[in-house]
């Protein structure tokens, strides 16, 4: 069934901004719109000559008159208008919200890129008391939330982002497009499961009227597709720059975005995600490692033996090794580099490539020359670790990481890998992890999708599954329990299930959204 959203904003008599925008948005995600009407604006693309609220009654009806014929997943809010307004809806939220669970997007539209004020001190004050301890997300740009806090806490955005919260907003978006950044267009995002600039290559572009609608009607759409806001945000910043992208000239001012179908199949669209405060200045050249094929992953010296002995034998093989309980430092430090460099003997012999996975800093000490980290180890790093791998990959060293969501994705791709894992592609209970299965649908998005070669782990137990993960473009499939206790007896057919599935892989079939990986 069709997601159904209301946005509950204002009309712009140019067809820039407000409802106009937020239609553009909701067809671009496949999502049905309710457009509630708060407030009629008279303006062009050079001014807004005067704005009229409508009578409160009449905003009731409408969300009366839809309430049961078309309830909504996600409400989401622009121009309202008036203190009376915001109240009211308040009080649909906490009725419907009996009823089925329901999400609430703020964007506070508190005044217009032509400079005129929407909200007097009374509307922001119900901003603050009732719509934002209601908000799921709110979107606010960065002078917008300057003024949302009326003076409180740091300016930095960050800090506005954290003083917001504390408000009560689940999650954040400070939108950067009021931000004077030479090269990329910067948001702050801030939610429960992650946070960061996001950033893309900025948009030269004086056709930007209804930017921020778009993004917040973006983003509601997304969460009405059943994404968490992470990736939500993910997903309005593709659609927003797209918009920007396809914006046209009308008028004497600044033209409006378009938003429409197609963000989700370009590349050059996923944004990237910092791992900090610190925000990037640049756009990193993405590196392009070598197809790693079958991709085996063993949790001994004897296993890598054992593997490589095989005739033929796996392109790439993972050394993962969990620390034993109760062993100290220097014994498991002593442990691991022997096990790393009798490895790397043997890979060396038999031509293949030694992934060492997670311990980082052991394995270059033992001479490592390729690298995986997950996004935990991935986020513990600190600026000099920083430095160490960037050295460490300017000697040769290769770096993979992992990645099971868009936000993962995107902190993934800031880093310019040499390769992404997308997993689990099938259920596993190898780890113990919250994802839904990627399934080979947004297992080919994220080999379209993503800078660097994408290698599909998670569930492969038989050779037909790993033809499959071939055949969706990926660069390499993980073999992990189906090595059984000899791997020279099931080697061959993985290897040629690989061959066949590279050889068969069907051209432009690619989603034109991946599904989400997180229950909501």
């Amino acid at each position: 069934m069709t997601p159904i959203i209301w946005s509950i904003a204002g009309t712009d008599s140019g067809g820039g901004a407000g409802l106009s925008a937020d239609q553009r948005a909701a067809d671009a995600f496949g999502v049905h719109l309710c457009p509630v009407v708060a407030a009629v604006t008279a303006q062009s693309t050079v001014a807004v000559t005067q704005v009229q609220p409508i009578p409160p009654d009449l905003l009731d009806a409408q969300l009366a008159a839809l309430a049961d014929d078309m309830p909504p997943s996600v409400i989401k809010t622009g121009l309202l208008g008036s203190a009376a307004h915001a109240r009211l809806v308040a009080t649909w939220v906490d009725r419907l919200r009996r009823r089925a669970p329901l999400k609430l997007v703020i964007d506070p539209v508190l005044r217009a890129s032509t400079g005129a004020g929407f909200a007097d001190a009374e509307l922001l004050q119900v901003y603050r008391d009732e719509l934002l301890p209601r908000a799921n997300v709110v979107t606010p740009n960065q002078n917008e939330a300057v003024v949302l806090l009326g003076g409180r806490g740091s300016n930095t955005v960050p800090a506005l982002a954290a003083t917001l919260q504390q408000l009560g907003a689940q999650a954040v978006v400070i939108t950067g497009g009021d931000t004077a950044t030479p090269q990329l267009s910067l948001d702050w995002l801030q939610t429960p499961h992650a946070h960061g600039w996001l950033s893309l290559p900025r948009v030269d572009s004086t056709n930007n009227h209804g930017t921020g609608c778009t993004f917040a009607t973006s983003l509601a759409a997304a969460l009405a597709r059943g994404f968490v806001a992470a990736d939500a945000a993910v997903l309005a910043k593709m659609a927003t720059t797209h918009a920007l992208r396809q914006a046209r000239a009308v008028g004497q001012g600044a033209g409006p975005v378009v938003a429409m179908p197609g963000f989700g199949t370009d590349p050059s669209l996923l944004p990237h995600l910092s791992l900090g405060e610190q925000a990037p200045v640049a756009w990193p050249a993405p590196h392009r490692g070598p197809a790693p094929g079958v991709y085996a992953i063993v949790d001994s010296a004897e296993r890598v033996e054992a593997v490589l002995s095989a005739r033929p034998t796996a392109p790439t093989i993972q050394l993962r090794m969990k620390r034993p309980a109760g062993l100290d430092d220097t014994t498991w430090a002593a442990q691991l580099t022997q096990a790393i460099q009798r490895s790397q003997r043997v890979a060396d012999a038999a031509g293949a490539t030694l992934v060492v996975n997670d311990h980082w800093r052991l394995a270059l000490q033992a001479g490592a020359r390729a690298l995986h980290l997950g996004q935990e180890d991935l986020l513990a790093l600190t600026p000099e670790d920083h430095g160490q791998l960037q050295a460490a990959r300017q000697r040769g060293v290769t770096l993979g990481l992992s990645s099971h969501s868009l936000w993962e994705l995107c902190r993934a791709a800031g880093m310019a890998p040499d390769l992404i894992a997308c997993g689990p592609v099938w259920a596993t209970t190898t780890k113990d992890m919250p994802w839904r299965p990627q399934g080979l649908d947004n297992l080919a998005w994220w080999a379209h999708m993503a800078p660097a070669p994408v290698v599909g782990i998670g569930g492969i137990l038989e050779p037909a599954q790993l033809q499959a993960v071939a055949e969706a473009g990926a660069a390499g499939g993980c073999v992990v329990r189906g090595l059984g206790a000899e791997p020279s007896n099931t080697l061959p057919a993985w290897l040629d299930a690989w061959h066949l599935g590279t050889a068969n892989r069907p051209s432009g079939a690619v989603p034109p959204l991946p599904h989400p990986m997180l229950p909501t």
